[in-house]
């Protein structure tokens, strides 16, 4: 197993997936089910599968069973998982926020990721988002939300976007349909604002922005809008995909690999980083002087 990591600035999203990740993985590798394995721990089924997909954690007891039972006897593999079992219960620092955010699972796992692919179609996506910008899309969101959560919106983002510049950062690429340029959120000087932000961002090394210009007509993501989460260590990656009906986490292969082969098309059909930069900037001034 990997070298346990420091708690410190650790996110306990990630911390429940990759202990999740080992326990399935150890579940397997000695063909139990599920259903074998809740019953040796006197518990349902579903909490054993919600511990392999990390959406709970586990108690110390669920750490020493599960050992006993999946004949983990080297100590130093023990305290890995109860390593990663503690940080799991942790409090991440947005779940701090008065008013819950419905994607903090995705916000966990984006504090931590190693290489982040966003694919948008409407939107410039919130990790690069200004805040009146942010404002600008929530006051006519649905349901329509209240000033002080429109503010925890926009506060939200601003402490996400400090992971560009953190040592050792994600790797982050954003593939933006030129519609998302054209769409005039929040008014002439917001756009210009937002689209000078995605400029300046664009300058870091481990940020690029590349536009998906209009005349390419049709493509594999017209419908869609998406993000690939992927790791260091054993969390498995992750598709994140919102809309109306909520949030969805595909982590099976079949479902990784079908946008990653999207992702491959959206780059062929993308403007180069310097041509997305020009063209950015002339909608920009279209703000401007329009």
């Amino acid at each position: 197993m990997p070298e346990a990591r420091s708690s410190a600035g650790s996110s306990p999203t990630l911390r429940r997936r990759e202990l999740g990740a080992l326990l399935r993985g150890l579940r397997t590798e000695r063909g139990l089910t599920v259903e074998h394995v809740a019953g040796e721990l006197l518990c349902s089924p579903s909490k054993v599968s919600r511990m392999e997909t990390g959406q709970r954690g586990a108690t110390p007891r669920d750490i020493r069973d599960l050992c006993q039972l999946y004949g983990v006897t080297d100590p130093s593999e023990q305290e890995r998982l109860a390593t990663l079992a503690k940080e799991g219960k942790q409090q991440g620092w947005w779940q701090s926020f008065a008013v819950q955010l419905p994607y903090m699972t995705y916000v966990g796992l984006e504090q931590e990721a190693a290489v982040i692919n966003v694919f948008h179609s409407s939107v410039v996506p919130g990790l690069l988002q200004t805040g009146d910008y942010t404002r600008a899309i929530h006051k006519n969101g649905i349901p329509r939300l209240e000033d002080q959560a429109i503010e925890e919106r926009v506060e939200e983002r601003h402490k996400r976007r400090q992971i560009l510049t953190r040592d050792n950062p994600p790797q982050v690429e954003v593939l933006l349909d030129e519609a998302a340029l054209h769409r005039p959120l929040g008014g002439a000087a917001v756009m210009q604002e937002q689209l000078n932000q995605l400029i300046v961002e664009t300058k870091r090394p481990n940020v690029t922005v590349r536009i998906i210009p209009y005349k390419i007509g049709a493509h594999p993501a017209l419908e869609s809008n998406f993000t690939l989460l992927e790791f260091t260590g054993q969390a498995p990656t992750v598709v994140y995909v919102e809309g109306l009906v909520g949030q969805i986490y595909l982590e099976r292969q079949q479902d990784v690999d079908r946008y990653l082969l999207v992702l491959e098309l959206l780059r062929g059909l993308a403007l180069s980083s310097q041509d997305s930069a020009a063209l950015v900037a002339q909608v920009r001034d279209s703000y401007i002087n329009g």
